[in-house]
């Protein structure tokens, strides 16, 4: 817990919570080297930035990693993007996504006692509005909100990436208030 002590007071008040973004794999994405292509997914929120490792040869990656972001403001968008490691020029994109959290905040402020395991909360359909390529359900899986999505990756001619978002309370954080 020290790396709580070394966030600013006022930080803490306005702190929602974190949002643990899985990143989980991609799909069929865009060859860049000779073959095949290196890579790695950088996700963006506001002022902050995290990234995967990066994945040798490998137009399927499986990631499985873990990417935490601070939330305040549950409104901003968070940008996904996916780019092929090159060691002696710079990294070139594979396309990229954005996805909204909004949905997600609004299903963990539901009451949720009693449900039974693996309920779904709330299904989002993919549209023009959004970069889903398949219905994207909010769950409630082992005591936990969850959000499964496969984002479809614009700006490239083809992949996807498969991702899971879940809630991570915080202790002296504002948190989110429950049934408003």
């Amino acid at each position: 817990m020290e790396e709580l002590d070394s966030i600013p007071k006022t930080l803490m008040e306005n702190l929602l919570g974190l949002l643990r973004v899985r990143v989980k794999r991609g799909i069929n994405l865009a060859v860049r080297d000779v073959r095949s292509s290196d890579p790695y997914v950088v996700i963006k929120m506001f002022n902050q930035k995290l990234k995967t490792r990066v994945i040798k040869k490998d137009v399927n990656p499986e990631w499985n990693e873990d990417l935490t972001l601070s939330i305040i403001d549950p409104n901003h968008q968070v940008k996904l993007t996916v780019y092929d490691h090159d060691t002696f020029s710079k990294d070139d994109r594979m396309g990229d996504a954005e996805f909204d959290i909004f949905p997600f905040i609004e299903a963990l402020k539901s009451n949720l006692t009693g449900i039974p395991n693996g309920t779904v909360i709330k299904r989002i359909q993919p549209s023009r509005e959004n970069f889903l390529a398949d219905e994207s359900c909010i769950t409630y899986s082992n005591g936990k909100v969850v959000q499964d999505m496969i984002l479809r990756l614009q700006n490239v001619e083809c992949g996807e990436v498969e991702i899971q978002l879940q809630w991570i309370d915080l202790p002296g954080a504002k948190g989110i208030a429950k049934g408003t």
